[in-house]
C-alpha cells in the first residue's frame, strides 16, 4: 500500500509540471497520509503523542500511589506494630 501511494505521489508530482493544480493534488495527499499515519499510531508524533501520554499518566498514577501508601504506612504504624505484639503474645 504504501509503494502505491509513493508512486501515485511521484505520478502526480510530474504531472505538477504540466499543470501546477497536480502538484496541489501531490501535496495534499502528502499531507493527508503523513496525518492519518500519526492518527492510527503509525509513528511518533512530534506534538507529543500517545505513548507519551500514557507514560505520563502511568508515572502520575504512581506517584499517587506511592504517596497514599507512605502516607497510609505513616499513619498506621503504631496501630500495625500493636495489633502485631498482640499477635505475637497471643500465640505465645
Amino acid at each position: 500500500m504504501l509503494v502505491l501511494l509513493l508512486i501515485l505521489i511521484v505520478v502526480l508530482f510530474g504531472f505538477g509540471f504540466l499543470d501546477p493544480l497536480w502538484w496541489v493534488a501531490a501535496a495534499l495527499l502528502v499531507y493527508g497520509v503523513t496525518r492519518h499515519g500519526r492518527d492510527r499510531g503509525g509513528g511518533r508524533s512530534r506534538r507529543g503523542g500517545s505513548d507519551l501520554g500514557d507514560y505520563r499518566a502511568y508515572q502520575e498514577r504512581r506517584s499517587r500511589r506511592e504517596r497514599w501508601d507512605r502516607r497510609y504506612n505513616r499513619q498506621h504504624r503504631a496501630r500495625r506494630r500493636r495489633e502485631d505484639r498482640r499477635d505475637h503474645e497471643h500465640h505465645r
